[in-house]
């Protein structure tokens, strides 16, 4: 097998055991703070989750551009052991807190330390073939999309069968797995030229002001917070729509299925379109599945029975499997050379903006509007993105940039 397939091979698993440990933890957090860590009152219970919750996030959005430099400089594998086994110890650590403010602590320190994702991803694009890149991505993206989905269902079958706390260490654990098969498995082929050394050199801002000359870098991080904006914004509320569509028979089970059935199609999609935007171009791959994942707001906003919802999500899903593969490809193409994983930090970090602003921008829409405003609000959104991203991506592009 070529190498760059096995190392695609071990970061597909790696991202796997990483994104389920991690979100295995999520159904629970809340419970958690009530029943292990003494906070009673429910008020404060939802206050301290949510906080919770949201610091790994604002704290790493802060961090990743600072660790892609650091890979820039030194390598994107050191950089992936680095955020593994960091992750690792402060994951089991938080199966030790006694109280909110520690465990509120370590997921800050979770964010500031984490990384895996981007640097996976700054190692793949630098060890994949030019004409292999939209394969590699989508098939990478697959293995974090896949431990997003099982996480939340292992998480809440272990916690009934060996409580809270030892998930902590179950995901510490698996944190740990995947981050020696990394250090015994994947190779790069990092050599620290002038270029590289310069470019990693220089200052966050410096390097951000020479990311952006290029006009199609910041439509990349504008089209990332786009999507990430429109997806989350009506998530936290899916259960609730289900409720008024179902009632409440088998709830929690119809409530799951409508979340993870999006996450299945978009598995299942993203290596094949990756593959097809290798032939056609990462633009148009890009622009059409922006434009389909907005179209399929607007049947959600329609249903008035369960299995609509579910038809329509999956088809959601199927056009999510080509836009985040698709924009880090382009990233690629359009990023200097030498500042490769700066460039993947900086986008990491708009993923957590968005991960943190979809939520709350979905929550005081909700008053106004409804779930059903809110998909019209994100079908907009999208379409949005795609008109400027296709307009941009289209001006200056360089000779390398397929389609």
């Amino acid at each position: 097998m070529e190498r760059w397939k096995i190392n695609l091979a071990v970061l597909w698993f790696g991202q796997f055991l990483v994104m389920s440990g991690m979100s295995m933890i999520m159904p629970f957090i809340s419970l958690y703070v009530q029943e292990e860590l003494g906070v009673s009152d429910p008020a404060q219970v939802a206050w301290w989750a949510n906080a919770i919750f949201a610091s790994n996030f604002i704290t790493s959005f802060i961090a990743q551009p600072l660790w892609g430099g650091l890979a820039d400089r030194y390598g994107r594998k050191i950089m992936l052991l680095r955020s593994g086994f960091g992750m690792a110890i402060v994951m089991l650590l938080m199966g030790f807190a006694t109280s909110a403010w520690q465990l509120l602590a370590l997921r800050m320190l979770n964010g500031v330390i984490s990384g895996y994702v981007p640097a996976a991803t700054a190692l793949m694009s630098a060890s994949a073939p030019k004409e292999r890149m939209g394969f590699a991505m989508g098939t990478l993206q697959s293995g974090a999309v896949a431990g997003t989905i099982l996480g939340p269902f292992i998480g809440g079958v272990l916690a009934e069968w060996v409580g809270y706390r030892p998930i902590f260490y179950i995901t510490g654990s698996l944190l740990l797995l995947a981050s020696l098969l990394a250090w015994a498995v994947v190779k790069e082929n990092f050599v620290r030229d002038g270029s590289s050394r310069k470019g990693a050199a220089v200052s966050l801002g410096d390097s951000f002001r020479r990311l952006i000359k290029a006009p199609q870098i910041p439509a990349l991080f504008a089209v990332t917070v786009g999507i990430q904006v429109a997806m989350l914004s009506s998530l936290l509320l899916i259960p609730l729509f289900v409720q008024e569509l179902h009632g409440t028979v088998r709830l929690a089970f119809y409530a799951g299925l409508v979340g993870s059935i999006t996450g299945f199609a978009n598995m299942a999609a993203s290596p094949l379109l990756g593959r097809f935007a290798d032939r056609v171009g990462y633009e148009k791959v890009l622009t059409v599945c922006l434009i389909g994942a907005a179209l399929s707001f607007i049947p959600q906003a329609f249903v008035d029975n369960i299995w609509q919802l579910i038809a329509s999500r999956f088809l959601l899903g199927l056009f999510m499997g080509g836009m985040l593969p698709s924009v880090n490809a382009l990233l690629r193409v359009y990023t200097p050379d030498g500042m490769e994983s700066r460039a993947f930090g900086f986008n990491s970090s708009f993923l957590s903006l968005g991960n943190i602003l979809g939520p709350m921008i979905g929550g005081a829409l909700a008053g106004w509007i409804g779930i059903r405003g809110i998909f019209f609000f994100a079908c907009v959104m999208l379409l949005t993105n795609a008109a400027w991203t296709w307009v941009t991506l289209r001006k200056k592009r360089g000779s390398s940039a397929p389609g």
